[in-house]
């Protein structure tokens, strides 16, 4: 008997009980408030409010003012005026979980769905499954994490040489706009070695998606990958659990103990739409009309990637993370830039000028690096980057003189050898976005190209 009520206790739990009713009082700019739930209801609560026209418009709860609820809509706010009936059901714990879970399982693999897990590209609906993947989960416990895996091949000369990256690794990706951000991360979502891939579009242009799945990632890399889209016109609500839901199904796939590839782009605009949340709940705007909130939910989000929670066995799974980062104005220094990069394991900078001087992927590598190196590479490997890092910022500082005629061969023979290798590096480090390069190949290139600089220098003309 003790064993049967264990087994029914969870359904019966989950399984709604009733259903509360309030109203809506006033609708101002993308928030509703509403009157009769207060005293039953918490932030991140999910209710349905009847428009006027008959539709059942899903909001959420964000805020709590003078005993009235304020909730945003997943939606357009059109249809819903004062006095529209509003629904909230009562589960068997009280209260419905925040924002639900999705239903993730192999079907997802090679699809497109939207935040809350339906299908985009019509193909027809995903499998059912039982299980539920939160999507507002707490990262694993710090003690209780595995540390991070291998090196892995992410297939991009620059990347592999100069940022070599372990599985569970989280970097960031800061760019301006129009750098080759999207076409780079097509990249890595095609050529890294991983199990499943996960990618978030948070806010794209929706002339952009499907380019993106066509041009960018291509059908080898959209046949392993799982695509969460919310795009720009979407609700703030809708692009901010762009974010969560794809992390929600990297989280299953790595607690299979499998490597996930996780590319999210982008986290700016995951902080836009926390911005506009939090500014319609009453926040103050803070560091650049950004309110404290934003900068206290990001740890929250990033800190979920990384190495599984281990097993009995002492396994676990690894998600490799890449979250890109617009970087407004290119100020390296501007605030979500500036959080981000304190909070993972590296980061890679892509250059404007870079990319006008015709040289992709735009990686500047003097500016990118990764935490794990040098420990997960060799010393002989890692004496060959601080090799080639020293010659190109050499030839940063004397390049201007050599175009003007300024530069006096024979004073400095570092100097001297970074004129003659500097630009080679850089045709070196160019790569067509159909090319792969695996680690072994990267290394081997960069060590022949410095060896053939070393014998001019021992046997110079």
């Amino acid at each position: 008997m003790e064993t049967l009520t264990g087994t029914i206790r969870p359904a019966a739990e989950d399984a709604p009980i009733g259903e509360l009713t309030g109203h809506v009082v006033d609708v101002s700019g993308l928030c509703v408030t509403v009157d009769g739930l207060a005293s039953f209801t918490a932030v991140g609560d999910q209710i349905r409010i009847r428009t006027l026209d008959g539709r059942d418009i899903l909001a959420e709860i964000i805020a709590f003012r003078h005993g009235q609820a304020l909730a945003m809509t997943y939606e357009s706010i059109e249809g819903i005026g004062a006095g529209c009936p509003v629904f909230h059901e009562l589960h068997g714990q009280g209260r419905q979980g925040l924002s639900g879970g999705l239903a993730v399982n192999e079907s997802w693999i090679g699809r497109v769905v939207d935040p809350m897990g339906q299908p985009l590209d019509g193909r027809g609906p995903l499998l059912p499954s039982a299980a539920r993947q939160q999507r507002h989960a707490r990262p694993p416990e710090a003690a209780g994490r595995a540390r991070l895996g291998a090196r892995i091949d992410l297939g991009i000369k620059a990347l592999n040489l100069f940022t070599t990256c372990r599985q569970g690794q989280r970097l960031g990706l800061f760019a301006g706009s129009g750098v080759g951000k999207s076409t780079l991360m097509g990249m890595l979502a095609r050529e890294t070695a991983c199990d499943v891939t996960v990618i978030s579009l948070v806010g794209e242009r929706g002339r952009e998606v499907r380019e993106f799945m066509e041009d960018d990632l291509g059908p080898e890399g959209l046949a392993k990958s799982v695509l969460v889209v919310a795009t720009s016109d979407s609700s703030a609500l809708m692009r901010r659990e762009a974010a969560y839901s794809a992390m929600a199904v990297a989280e299953h796939f790595r607690n299979q103990g499998k490597s996930v590839l996780l590319l999210m782009d982008s986290v700016t605009r995951f902080c836009q739409a926390l911005r506009e949340i939090g500014l319609s709940a009453g926040e103050v705007p803070a560091t650049r009309g950004y309110p404290p909130s934003v900068f206290a939910t990001l740890p929250r989000l990033l800190e979920r990637a990384g190495p599984g929670a281990l097993d009995e066995q002492g396994q676990a799974g690894q998600m490799t993370a890449f979250f890109s980062v617009l970087v407004e104005g290119d100020d390296q220094n501007e605030p979500v830039t500036d959080t981000v990069r304190g909070i993972l394991d590296g980061h890679v900078v892509l250059e404007r000028s870079i990319a006008e001087s015709g040289r992709y992927p735009a990686i500047n590598v003097l500016r990118s690096l990764s935490r794990s190196v040098p420990g997960c590479n060799s010393e002989s490997e890692n004496e060959l980057t601080v090799r080639a890092r020293r010659l190109l910022a050499q030839w940063d500082e004397v390049r201007d003189l050599v175009r003007l005629g300024a530069y006096k061969a024979g004073n400095d023979p570092e100097a001297d050898l970074a004129v003659q290798l500097g630009p080679q590096l850089e045709e070196f480090l160019i790569q067509k976005k159909t090319e792969r390069v695996s680690l072994e190949d990267s290394f081997a290139g960069l060590r022949e190209l410095l060896s053939q600089g070393e014998r001019v220098e021992a046997h110079p003309a």
